[in-house]
């Protein structure tokens, strides 16, 4: 090679930086180009007062894959993030009567489930060992690239579907085991971390609570941005470069071509390029439409969005409420919700929510004598139905009131910092297509090779990592997707030499990177 190539990612979320990190360790030029002013996109962080939070995501799900991804680049993630193992993993108030403290304790999760019905509590062995099994199969699927139908028709492809089952919903899949409809809601909740509905969602996702259960729910010190801070600070120890606080106006091509990146005062030349920004907003903002003969504007616009979210960010006076580190209020009208959600595109009176109370693990994210609380309603994404400008102040007395529901009757006295992100917000200020936080939904027409495709087959030179290519949305998956592009875009680049030096220091044993790694490991917060 006369010189290294060049990539340059668009966007810094957790795809981008992930994959910012594996190509560069490769020996590529890397340029990371972000219109925020911190990295992270939607797991990017509000800091005020003294108090800090996730903006997005805060469950940290499954580490395996970015561990692998750490060690691929050279680092030991647990090394330089410290995390807390949660237990319990979360505490699911169920308005029409009972609660579960979820925890990976499997004696203790079987008497939770028993106070509420003792007949499901004999089934939880079958559905870990099954989803177990599921989980084991299908990782395969989730490692690899569906550049087209070739890819899905396959004998080891077909042999799986009488073990995934995709022609039953999540709720269905679930009744095979549990009989109580709040049990199947404590292991069916995790759709939402797609942006589905237990009731629409393939059954092939009950391995999203198979995973909080076998493998954890943790908190990095810090909250999950800290995640994201590292990555970047690591990065620029590898010498990646990082352009931040200016966004990409278009990407330049030559034919079909991706040749570079105009920012608004100048132009970059690249070999290829990386889009992590959201899909649909960076087609219908990057690149012209006629150059686009599948995923059209039109078609975009047809495709089926997940649902948003409504967010409160409080930094409250006095010590952290006596609640779990996460909560899930689960209304009684939980089915009417979702429509209300998902068909209705209307507010709903009575949500259901999430409440992080982080600093009952990480006092760190609050000035002293203070704490965070995180409020979160599903809510549509944007609809002319929902006016957020009129709307959202009495939407968020609504959330302050449900609050209350978990026991906590002074919030509203103690607030001392507050921000509000809306529908309308995370599609204007975080450049989000319909504020649909989740990206495209993850229904069977829009997943494997219908999904938009991780070497994007329509534009010679751009490839996709993030929620909105395969395999999907959630961090862990996200990960995962940086993990397929970075190995497409090397091998097409001619560096799969290097690519298969990463893929098998991957493999190694923690153990060993802890010992290889340099730098001394980040010390945990009080």
């Amino acid at each position: 090679m006369d010189r290294p190539k060049r990539v340059i990612v668009i966007g810094a979320g957790p795809g981008g930086l992930a994959s910012a990190l594996l190509l560069r360790k490769a020996g590529l030029e890397v340029t990371v180009v972000e219109r925020q002013g911190i990295v992270g996109g939607r797991s990017g962080c509000i800091e005020a007062e003294g108090f800090r939070f996730d903006i997005g995501p805060t469950f940290f799900l499954y580490p395996r894959i970015l561990e692998q991804i750490f060690a691929g680049a050279g680092f030991s993630l647990m090394d330089e993030v410290p995390m807390a193992r949660l237990d319990p993993q979360y505490r699911i108030i169920f308005e029409n009567g009972g609660e579960l403290q979820a925890t990976g304790n499997m004696e203790r999760m079987k008497r939770a489930i028993a106070a509420l019905c003792p007949e499901d509590a004999s089934k939880l062995d079958g559905f870990l060992a099954d989803n177990r099994q599921k989980f084991s199969a299908f990782t395969p699927t989730l490692q690899k690239p569906f550049q087209s139908w070739r890819d899905v028709l396959t004998p080891e492809m077909l042999r799986l579907l009488p073990l995934l089952r995709p022609w039953n919903s999540l709720d269905r899949e679930l009744k095979r085991y549990f009989k109580d409809p709040r049990i199947r809601l404590a292991f069916s909740f995790q759709s939402k971390y797609l942006g589905m509905s237990p009731f629409r969602c393939p059954g092939l996702f009950s391995i999203l609570s198979f995973l909080e259960y076998e493998h954890g729910v943790f908190h990095p010190y810090g909250g999950c941005h800290a995640i994201m801070r590292k990555m970047a600070a690591l990065g620029e120890e590898m010498g990646i470069e990082f352009i931040l606080g200016q966004g990409v106006e278009e990407i330049l091509f030559s034919g079909r071509r991706a040749v570079g990146v105009r920012l608004a005062n100048r132009s970059l030349r690249a070999d290829a390029i990386l889009v992590n920004a959201d899909f649909a907003n960076a087609m219908t903002h990057l690149v012209p439409d006629n150059l686009r003969r599948r995923w059209t504007n039109k078609k975009i616009a047809r495709a089926r969005y997940s649902c948003s979210t409504f967010m409160l960010y409080l930094g409250l006076e006095g010590a952290a409420p006596p609640l779990a580190h996460h909560n899930i209020f689960l209304a009684e009208n939980y089915r009417e919700n979702l429509d209300d959600i998902d068909r209705r595109h209307v507010l709903s009176k009575k949500p259901s929510f999430y409440v992080q109370n982080a600093c009952v693990t990480d006092s760190s994210l609050a000035p002293a004598g203070c704490c965070t609380l995180y409020a979160l309603a599903p809510v549509s994404h944007m609809h002319s139905n929902i006016n957020w400008a009129t709307q959202a102040p009495h939407f968020r007395q609504i959330l302050l009131r449900q609050i209350q529901r978990l026991g906590i009757t002074d919030v509203t006295d103690r607030i001392r910092f507050e921000r509000m992100i809306t529908p309308a917000d995370w599609q204007n200020s975080l450049s989000i297509y319909r504020g649909a936080t989740f990206n495209l939904t993850h229904d069977f027409g829009q997943m494997l090779h219908l999904r938009p495709r991780n070497r994007f087959d329509e534009l010679a030179g751009v490839y996709l990592a993030g929620g909105g290519t395969h395999p999907g949305s959630g961090l862990p998956v996200i990960f995962e997707s940086s993990r397929i592009t970075s190995r497409l875009l090397l091998e097409d680049l001619g560096y799969a030499d290097q690519w298969q030096e990463i893929a098998a220091t991957m493999e190694k044993p923690e153990s060993v990177l802890r010992r290889t790694r340099q730098s001394p490991a980040v010390a945990i917060p009080a």
